[in-house]
């Protein structure tokens, strides 16, 4: 079904895990206004901001939307992370370092452009911490124009209000 019969395409959303749902060694309150919630995600505690977890599972819902981990938890995300915090998060695709992890790119980006090259999706949302410090995915996403709204969110603090309203407007 083409875009003129009303099918919506797919927006991928990549999703990491550590400063972005998990802030390292977070301070005050969230972004929200309340109390880091911590969980034992069997291999590790994690810190999360309950309402950012109810966002991301609203924004998955999503129609447009195709969620995907791209994070070093890698299958432990849907596995260990997912049913420690609640985050509908199980049946997404995680992408792999695996082989991608001895070059001299970021592996994610390689993992990223495989999997847009695999299916397609023509806009992209990035949510990952490290962006910020990539030049090399910095390069490709601005080569990009409006195809892919990058956030790299404060490490200390994760996902904001702001961020996820970002998502959910492009999303459309």
């Amino acid at each position: 079904m083409d875009s003129s019969q009303g099918a919506v395409a797919p927006v991928s959303v990549y999703l990491d895990v550590d400063g972005v749902v998990n802030p390292f060694s977070p301070l005050g309150t969230t972004d929200w206004g309340g109390e880091w919630a911590i969980a034992d995600a069997g291999i590790l505690d994690v810190a999360f901001a309950p309402e950012a977890v109810a966002e991301l599972n609203e924004l998955a819902a999503h129609p447009a939307a195709r969620f995907v981990w791209l994070t070093t938890w890698e299958r432990l995300a849907p596995e260990f992370l997912c049913p420690a915090i609640g985050l509908n998060g199980h049946d997404w695709p995680v992408l792999s370092s695996q082989g991608w992890d001895e070059g001299p790119e970021w592996w994610k980006l390689v993992a990223l452009q495989r999997d847009l090259a695999t299916v397609g999706s023509e806009r992209i949302v990035w949510l990952d911490d490290q962006l910020s410090q990539e030049s090399d995915a910095r390069s490709w996403a601005e080569y990009q124009q409006d195809r892919v709204l990058c956030i790299s969110p404060d490490p200390r603090k994760g996902l904001s209000r702001r961020d996820l309203a970002a998502v959910r407007a492009y999303l459309g």
